[in-house]
């Protein structure tokens, strides 16, 4: 058994409550267990309970076992000190405020269902190569709980998306076209560079790029330059237009003060990459990108449409980049795919203009902005896949996302009490009886 389990029982009461007692024999009456605390201190807050005759409002601390507080060292913590219950699974020991005032116990191992405790162990210790640990139990589960539940993993995935724009912003002075521009620029990475991007967003400035916009050369030979790509080697040294974007570059680079190129051309990776996505063809459509679509923003944000921001994403990058993998390296280079412009909708635009909808308190944008991903098909993994087999709906993107934050943030991690499925499950026992 493990403590979030005891978490799980106290906030829903799931215990035996006849005749319930203290260590001390007191009479104890729950009026209201408390509500968890996501902060440090003790992990239910406003709890009122009668024991004996007085009747406290305060704190609950659980343990699975009581010596665990000296363990923890909250006998040395005030915040501690508001606690009126200690529930535990089994109480070992005594454990007293810093004022050296003892608080009173409550032992439930005793007290819990062993069909709820056998149903919670089954969970929890599923082997680790089982697709779900609750995959044997899932005809139990009704539609519209799996359903409801693959929905709050989405709606969690995105604002923790949208949290981490939210940092950005607030790390670029809250300019939201700068926020756009660097989420963009690592999001152009596709995982394999998104490091490398991201790093050469915070070197090369949208302030200095915005005055070179009307001019796709300058825009490639600060992309380029100071991504390290305009180095001369053996396959650029014949390559006229590479050997222009470096005189260019140079006089950019001293007239800006942007010092030596951000990256190195070594510290790109290119490993297990098509040709398509390697990090000069990115780079390529993203100059394209920045020259047609200056207000990156505004057009983000105000798109109707997975449609229109196809469209917007489908601009045409500079010739060369065109018929060029890598600089003096010719090849015929396909557009940006459809794909790859369903992953920039799904990781930046509803991520930021979710993030733009709660800084302006707008919820209704909150709800247009995650319906886009309804508009995506569903992407298929080795994650996802699973979970279609067993029957969870799997449609769009929206459901995709779902499926993944599901995996991610409630299955991988064993957290089945958190999750809608896993609880209804553990309830089952008690919902035949």
């Amino acid at each position: 058994m493990k403590e979030d389990f005891l978490h799980y029982v106290w906030q829903h009461q799931y215990f035996d409550k006849l005749d319930l007692r203290t260590t001390d024999g007191e009479e104890i009456l729950v009026l209201r267990p408390g509500h968890r605390n996501a902060d440090a201190g003790p992990d239910f807050l406003n709890a009122r309970l009668r024991i004996g005759e007085v009747e406290w409002n305060g704190a609950v601390e659980i343990h699975l076992r009581a010596s665990d507080w000296a363990r923890h060292n909250h006998q040395t913590d005030p915040k501690y000190d508001q606690v009126i219950l200690h529930v535990v699974g089994s109480a070992d020991a005594d454990v007293c405020r810093t004022n050296g005032s003892l608080i009173p116990a409550l032992p439930l191992q005793a007290r819990l269902a062993p069909e709820l405790l056998a149903c919670y162990t089954a969970l929890v210790e599923a082997p680790a190569a089982a697709p779900l640990p609750c995959a044997p139990l899932l005809p139990l589960v009704p539609e519209i709980t799996k359903m409801m539940m693959t929905e709050r993993a989405l709606l969690e995935r995105v604002e923790r998306k949208a949290d981490a724009i939210m940092e950005l912003h607030q790390a670029l002075g809250q300019d939201w076209e700068a926020t756009a521009y660097h989420a963009l620029m690592a999001a152009f990475g596709f995982q394999k560079n998104s490091e490398q991007l991201a790093r050469l967003a915070k070197a090369l400035p949208l302030a200095v790029l915005r005055r070179h916009r009307h001019d796709q050369r300058q825009l490639e030979a600060l992309l380029f330059g100071q991504a390290g790509f305009l180095v001369d080697n053996e396959e650029t040294t014949a390559d006229e237009y590479i050997r222009d974007l470096r005189y260019e570059y140079e006089f950019l680079r001293h007239k800006y003060s942007l010092g030596e190129a951000a990256l190195l051309v070594h510290e790109w990776n290119y490993l297990r990459l098509r040709p398509a996505n390697f990090p000069p063809v990115r780079l390529g459509q993203l100059a394209g990108l920045l020259h047609a679509r200056p207000a990156l923003f505004d057009a983000l944000l105000t798109a109707q449409s997975v449609r229109a921001l196809t469209e917007f994403f489908q601009a045409p990058a500079p010739k060369y980049w065109r018929t060029h993998f890598r600089p003096g390296r010719p090849g015929k280079v396909p557009a940006l795919g459809k794909s790859s412009i369903d992953l920039l909708v799904t990781n930046v635009v509803v991520p930021l203009r979710v993030a733009y909808a709660r800084y302006v308190d707008k919820p209704e944008v909150v709800e247009s902005s995650v319906a886009l991903l309804s508009q995506l098909p569903a992407e298929h993994n080795q994650f996802t896949d699973v979970y279609e087999a067993l029957g969870f709906a799997h449609r769009t993107a929206a459901d995709s996302q779902g499926l993944l934050a599901l995996h991610k943030t409630y299955c991988a991690p064993r957290r089945c009490l958190h999750c809608a499925i896993g609880s209804r499950l553990v309830q089952q026992p008690r919902a035949s009886r």
